[in-house]
């Protein structure tokens, strides 16, 4: 991982750092809280040799002395001077208890040992420190005194203390709640690093790009007024929704320039990705533009392109198909643009025979003729059948992937239902891209004029009359010049 990624993680889960934070300080404050007050006294010996030869002698008995003071270290805390002590200061303590709460330590390259009584009373901390000073000496001399003679050869003395710290050594709440403190941020950013690690829901396009294998036309950002209004309207047409199906609006007419796209169906790998509303906004973005467009509600499982644009439902696709009506008499106008819709109609209880009926072809191949455009609502691949067979009939399929819900399994399993049917894929729809968070994106508008005619590009098999019905760089089309760009902010 990167360090540029690893801050887009921080700055995506940064809530889960802080929890974890927050977790980990207030469980160090209420154990240090809890945690009775310990105090210390501190003694400082100095271990010496009593050999008074030349200079060589001298440092070798320094030596000698060094490695006593190791093994005196361990004497400070035997059982036989902690019974000396208890049994000297009256103590109402076993051996074992007053062993606990003596610490000893050599000085590295020195003939000096520091031992340390630690205790929850002040007064008894000092007494221990104390006694254990005095019987100390007296220990080493006994030991260290051979059979016979009247001096022991290696010399113990005091040359610190006993000293008694007034202020607690334990615990400590700065020290404490500071390490607790990097402990969880520590922890809250392994776990950030981990959930990024363990998720596979799709978070970028170029992940998209790689798993599709075609090109990301458009990203559209979140919207949360979306879910009260689907459709982008002209009331809306500066937002950056409704900016984002210009984009893809104009990137469509780069993607198939060699065959003239008739028919385009929206596919997603499950539901909820957000197909049908895109598929809407779509349709009305293309119309805007001048063309005669029809929205096919082919999603006949989960209709809601009729709930998204106040349409009557109840009759259109299926209807038309059995033989109950003509397609004019079902096929409604929307709007002021040259959209119109064709909903679901009753529900079937065979959808995928009827989508892959011969019926089924011959009518599509008649909306071709008749409008300049038909953009098909298909159902979810992954599911049902019914989005792979619409594929395999259309000139071209766009997936609208949703971000942070698709996981790439997901993308995979798609790729793999349309390559089955060689259905094109044009290019792909992100969808409901976050625009705050490490995963924001943020949309750029540039927008600039010219003197110069510029040449009207064909959104789709346009007839002349409606070619020139639309103005030369007008914003049905978007401006020749202008530049709509979609950057993942780092």
């Amino acid at each position: 991982m990167e360090l540029r990624d690893f801050i887009r993680v921080v700055r995506k889960h940064w809530w889960l750092v802080l929890v974890v934070m927050g977790i980990a300080v207030g469980v160090g404050a209420v154990v240090t809280i809890q945690t009775p007050p310990q105090y210390a006294s501190s003694v400082t010996f100095f271990v010496t040799t009593s050999n008074r030869g030349d200079v060589t002698d001298a440092y070798q008995g320094g030596l000698f002395s060094q490695e006593r003071v190791k093994s005196y270290a361990d004497l400070l805390t035997s059982e036989r001077l902690a019974r000396a002590i208890a049994d000297r200061e009256k103590l109402d303590m076993s051996a074992d208890e007053i062993t606990k709460r003596i610490s000893a330590v050599a000085l590295p390259e020195t003939v000096l040992l520091k031992a340390t009584v630690t205790d929850g009373s002040r007064e008894r901390a000092d007494q221990i420190a104390k006694a254990m000073a005095t019987e100390f000496v007296a220990l080493i001399r006994t030991l260290e005194t051979p059979p016979g003679a009247l001096a022991p050869t290696v010399k113990v003395e005091v040359v610190g203390g006993p000293r008694l710290q007034l202020e607690p050594v334990s615990p400590r709440p700065v020290r404490n709640i500071g390490l607790a403190a990097l402990l969880g941020l520590l922890l809250g950013l392994g776990l950030a690093v981990l959930r990024e690690i363990l998720d596979t829901t799709v978070k970028s396009q170029e992940l998209l790009r790689e798993l599709s294998g075609a090109p990301t036309l458009v990203t559209v950002a979140f919207d949360a007024s979306a879910k009260k209004a689907p459709v982008v309207i002209e009331g809306s047409g500066h937002s950056a929704r409704s900016e984002a199906f210009r984009q893809l609006r104009t990137n469509l007419q780069f993607v198939n320039v060699d065959r003239p796209l008739k028919a385009l169906v929206l596919v997603s790998a499950v539901p909820g990705e957000g197909k049908s509303t895109t598929a809407a906004n779509l349709a009305f973005t293309l119309a805007q533009a001048g063309s005669r467009i029809l929205l096919v509600e082919a999603d006949l499982r989960r209709p809601k392109v009729a709930e998204y644009l106040g349409v009557e439902g109840a009759v259109g696709l299926t209807n038309v198909l059995v033989g109950q009506v003509e397609l004019a008499d079902v096929i409604q106008p929307w709007g002021r643009s040259g959209l119109f819709i064709l909903p679901s109609g009753s529900t079937p209880p065979n959808p995928s025979e009827l989508l892959a009926s011969q019926t089924m072809t011959s009518l599509l191949e008649t909306m071709r003729e008749q409008f300049d455009l038909v953009v098909i609502d298909a159902p979810a691949l992954l599911p049902v059948t019914d989005g792979a067979l619409l594929a395999a009939r259309a000139d071209g399929a766009l997936l609208v992937v949703r971000h942070g819900h698709t996981t790439r399994a997901q993308v995979t399993s798609a790729m793999a239902i349309l390559d089955a049917v060689d259905a094109p894929l044009l290019g792909s729809v992100f969808n409901m891209a976050p625009r705050k968070g490490g995963d924001a994106y943020t949309y750029h508008y540039g927008y600039g004029y010219s003197d110069r005619t510029e040449a009207r590009p064909r959104l789709v098999d346009q007839s002349p009359e409606v070619a020139d019905a639309v103005p030369a760089g007008s914003k049905a089309y978007g401006r020749s010049d202008e530049q709509i760009t979609v950057t993942p902010r780092r």
